[in-house]
């Protein structure tokens, strides 16, 4: 108990020292603050963490679930979503701990984190050295990148939908400019209003797309043959990998918090939420379209088109400029570093700084333009160790003396009886995705990236546009 009290009381009292402008807004001393930031601008409660979690971690994902279902079938779709969901917010809680360690040990050297973002490959660095936090850096800086370009890769193929008159190249171009508008949003602080309703933009979508499979009825001939190959079958189970892999910016969130202690279990209540959406969405619109999603990785495009299909198209592509801004957020906190202006507060000279991120994520989403199979390598190659590898990897190595395991700020959960469990389920969880994720996973993303890539060419016009039919259906 002692030391889970001075874990609270180093992180208040570092709270303590943030700017003045988040004092205000931790106190609510000026009303006129509290209406216009503290309402909709500064967020740091658990439920901001909560929406801000949930919010990132369903996204575009959402419409390229059953093309999994139907590379791996309707029952190892949902076992598989329900095993790296559960895996998933195992390896955040491992990272929340890990966060509070470094935190702690920080403060009890009296060092100050005003006007700065603690990140995880901070966290790997104070904790195990240089290397660790290399390794955290490359992994987690490509996961992000690639994060944002799926984003900008999404947007064009979803406005598609309902503007066929320019093509998807051109519509990339366009978003990527409108994306780059985050450049402005300071920190996640600050993404208290696009949290809440990122969240229910695709609470919308997840239903209209259940809705429309269910009154859509069964297509005439439809087929659930899947699996039929390997290949296809670590391809899907890849994708939902990445579907509950948003722990890229956990830290960043967790140092949004007031109380960034209370993180633990959030992940975990967002990932329950977040299986309200994803399973019933790709159970129905698989059970309705069957093996058609072989060839069609975004659901929108097998759906007629009608008021509401359009409104979720609307509000993904609103939802999917959130998701860009929490992807590159963390990106642009590491080029300031590099530059030694994080500590700036001018946002406009920040935002000025942060441009030369955006450039080369607007030209890879132009050179591989199917977020489909850019989805499964991106899980197999990077979330595989970002999300799950390292996070156990770091616990087990951080708390291998019988010193530090004595003296850690966070003792075990309830649930975990003595330490010897706790580094049997790490284990399991480095050999499980290290053999099946980044293995078999990496094969098949891969066989297929290539085959993708073969078929369509580098630079494609319009990836999946025809026929023209779908579009104007």
């Amino acid at each position: 108990m002692a030391p889970q009290k001075q874990v609270e009381e180093a992180i208040v009292s570092s709270m303590n020292e943030t700017s003045h402008d988040e004092r205000e807004d931790q106190t609510g001393a000026d009303d006129s603050n509290f209406s216009l930031k503290s309402l909709l601008w500064h967020g740091g409660s658990v439920y901001d963490a909560w929406f801000s979690t949930a919010s990132n971690q369903v996204a575009q994902v959402l419409l390229t679930l059953p093309y999994s279902f139907s590379q791996m079938g309707m029952l190892s779709g949902i076992i598989l979503q329900l095993f790296y969901g559960f895996l998933g917010s195992w390896t955040a809680y491992l990272i929340s701990v890990l966060y509070v360690e470094y935190r702690t040990r920080k403060e009890r050297e009296n060092v100050s984190f005003k006007n700065h973002v603690i990140q995880w490959f901070e966290v790997l660095d104070g904790l195990l050295g240089p290397f660790w936090k290399g390794v955290g850096l490359a992994f987690n800086c490509t996961f992000l990148l690639f994060g944002s370009v799926i984003q900008l890769i999404a947007c064009a193929s979803n406005i598609y939908y309902i503007d066929a008159h320019l093509d998807k190249r051109t519509w990339t171009y366009i978003f990527g400019a409108c994306c780059a508008t985050t450049v402005f949003i300071p920190s996640f602080h600050n993404y208290r209003i696009w949290s809440f309703l990122g969240l229910g933009m695709t609470t919308y979508t997840a239903w209209y797309l259940t809705i429309a499979a269910l009154v859509h009825g069964q297509a005439e001939g439809v087929t659930h043959t899947g699996p039929t190959k390997l290949v296809l079958y670590f391809t899907g189970a890849t994708n939902i990998l990445y579907t509950f892999g948003g722990h890229a910016v956990t830290v960043e969130i967790m140092h949004a918090m007031w109380k960034p202690w209370k993180f633990k279990y959030i992940y975990l209540v967002a990932t329950l939420y977040v299986f309200t959406l994803t399973l019933p969405s790709a159970a129905a619109v698989y059970w309705a379209f069957g093996d058609q999603l072989l060839t069609h990785s975004n659901a929108f495009s097998l759906l007629p088109r009608s008021g509401f299909r359009d409104a979720a198209v609307i509000l993904m592509l609103i939802h999917q400029f959130i998701t860009f801004g929490f992807a590159c957020t963390p990106l642009y906190f590491v080029w300031e570093k590099v530059l030694g202006m994080h500590d700036t507060e001018s946002i406009f000279l920040r935002a000025l700084i942060r441009l030369p991120v955006v450039v080369p994520i607007w030209f890879l989403a132009i050179i591989f333009p199917f977020f489909g199979p850019i989805n499964s390598a991106v899980g197999a190659l990077l979330v595989s160790f970002t999300v799950y590898i390292i996070p156990a990897l770091a616990h087990m190595l951080t708390y291998r003396s019988p010193f530090s395991r004595q003296n850690a700020a966070e003792k075990l959960p309830s649930f975990v009886p003595n330490w010897a469990v706790m580094y049997a389920i790490n284990v399991f969880v480095v050999v499980w995705v290290f053999i099946v994720g980044f293995g078999f996973g990496g094969w098949a993303s891969m066989t297929n990236f290539i085959k993708q890539v073969d078929t369509f060419g580098l630079f494609a016009k319009c990836y999946q546009c025809q026929p023209p039919a779908a579009v104007h259906h």
